[in-house]
């Protein structure tokens, strides 16, 4: 982790860890055929639509960090899909992300469906992560709960 990502608190800046979530966004997004080769030869995108951060440990400078990524669901126009970011060293589960992106047409500016041939990895990425277990942050909200 680089120093000046790091706030006064002496960890890494909330803004950070959700750079390092865009480019686990990026690294999937190529992985899967969606990223910016995509984008150049149809003149469509994704654009992240919702996004929800769970910081779960702190993450201290010259702290190496990875992320994967598991996808929830995705259907004509949507991709549901969830990042973890964990320490190098031990393994450590550090932040999660949530996002929920949209199909866009870049030269309409708008929402509209992906060709099913671009959702046909998706659909066997699926089926593969449908066998990992639900990420405990899935879904979560910002609450605090009624005293009792």
């Amino acid at each position: 982790m680089k120093e000046e990502w790091c706030d006064y608190n002496g960890h890494l800046n909330l803004a950070y860890y959700v750079v390092i979530f865009d480019l686990a966004t990026d690294g999937f997004y190529d992985a899967v055929g969606l990223g910016e080769t995509y984008k150049n030869i149809t003149n469509h995108s994704w654009f992240t639509a919702e996004s929800h951060v769970c910081y779960v440990s702190e993450v201290f400078a010259g702290t190496e960090v990875y992320c994967t990524t598991q996808l929830i669901g995705f259907d004509k126009k949507r991709m549901h899909y969830f990042h973890r970011m964990y320490r190098v060293t031990g393994r450590i589960l550090v932040a999660t992300n949530e996002l929920l992106a949209l199909h866009v047409d870049l030269k309409e500016r708008k929402v509209v469906e992906a060709a099913t041939a671009v959702l046909d990895p998706l659909q066997r990425i699926l089926v593969s992560h449908q066998a990992l277990p639900i990420p405990k942050q899935l879904g979560s909200k910002i609450s605090i709960p009624p005293k009792i």
